[in-house]
């Protein structure tokens, strides 16, 4: 598609039009713009999502995380269903900063996500890392901000709970989920990675059958554990849950939560706060982007960078002045 000659790629305003339109066809072809590295896609990419701002902005991001096995998926599948059978539509980003090979799987993703595969008012995108979690990072801000331009009432991304990942989720989103397991070791893994510090809420998974009061007993461990963090919000303290995803149990009081949490934070301003701190980072990563691109393609750091790195690498030159060549190089110095 995006291989197609100049002349037969739509125009910003195109791209624009038919994502406003809600075409389903033209908003994958807009991510799939937004997703590639060259330059002339970027550049168009920027045109359309200015063309879009005003449309942004309406949806509910939530951000859910958890270790692998946790039951991301089914909780994410059945809370979207009922999310669509309340009539909202729902748009699924699932973050894979592992994924450095394939860049996330749609049919995985869909696999995992059967109820909502199906749906006409849901859709679902895995988020290609290109590598790294800076390329997560920016990709998803750019493809929730065209989803909600799109229409969509409810933007959910999902993180694989490794590394890095969970904080920059976080710091994209209205609401961050966090699931964990009862009695899995998930509670120390949880406090040592600072979880529990950027949570607005913490649910216990697979809270069914005989592992109903291994969920409760774990759910109370995590409210002491709550009493002695400060908390982020003046107005907000992150309650801890327990629900099964593949029972359905517990969602609708999860989603009550979710929606009291904008309530509240709308009133005191903290909302609105958190949305334009979200829009300087993503201006700020773009910056990061933008002179790591214009340090690749100079000619003179391409020419002696491979030899400064070595120079680094064997010990013979001090990092600090390795980048101090670098920026002179640059003309920047």
């Amino acid at each position: 598609m995006l291989n197609q000659t100049a002349k037969s790629q739509p125009s910003a305003e195109q791209f624009a039009e038919g994502v406003a339109a809600g075409d389903r066809a033209m908003l994958a072809r807009t991510i799939t713009l937004i997703e590639s590295t060259k330059a002339e896609h970027q550049a168009l990419a920027q045109r359309v999502l200015q063309l879009l701002l005003p449309r942004t902005g309406g949806a509910v991001r939530l951000g859910i995380t958890g270790v692998p096995g946790v039951g991301k998926s089914t909780t994410i599948d059945q809370l979207g269903m009922n999310l669509v059978n309340s009539g909202l539509k729902v748009a699924v980003l699932a973050v894979d900063p592992t994924s450095r090979r394939t860049g996330g799987s749609i049919l995985g993703d869909k696999t995992r996500m059967s109820q909502l595969a199906q749906s006409s008012q849901a859709f679902i995108r895995p988020s290609p890392s290109s590598g790294t979690l800076g390329g997560v990072t920016r990709k998803t801000r750019e493809t929730m901000a065209v989803v909600e331009a799109a229409g969509f009432d409810v933007v959910i991304v999902e993180t694989v709970g490794v590394g890095q990942s969970e904080t920059a989720v976080a710091d994209m989103v209205d609401f961050f989920l966090v699931l964990l397991l009862a009695g899995g070791g998930d509670d120390l893994q949880g406090i040592k990675k600072g979880i529990i510090e950027i949570a607005d809420m913490i649910a216990i998974n697979k809270a069914d059958g005989d592992n109903v009061l291994r969920a409760k007993n774990a759910a109370a461990e995590y409210r002491n554990a709550l009493h002695i963090l400060a908390p982020q919000s003046t107005t907000w303290s992150p309650p801890v849950l327990t629900i099964s995803g593949a029972t359905n149990n517990g969602l609708d009081e999860l989603w009550d939560k979710i929606k009291q949490h904008r309530e509240l934070t709308t009133a005191s301003g903290e909302f609105a706060e958190r949305r334009r701190h979200q829009a300087v980072g993503w201006m700020r990563d773009m910056l990061e982007a933008r002179l790591m691109g214009a340090l690749h393609s100079n000619a003179k750091v391409a020419a002696e960078l491979p030899q400064i790195e070595a120079d680094v690498r064997n010990g013979q030159l001090l990092p600090t002045l390795a980048v101090d060549r670098i920026m002179a190089l640059m003309g920047m110095s």
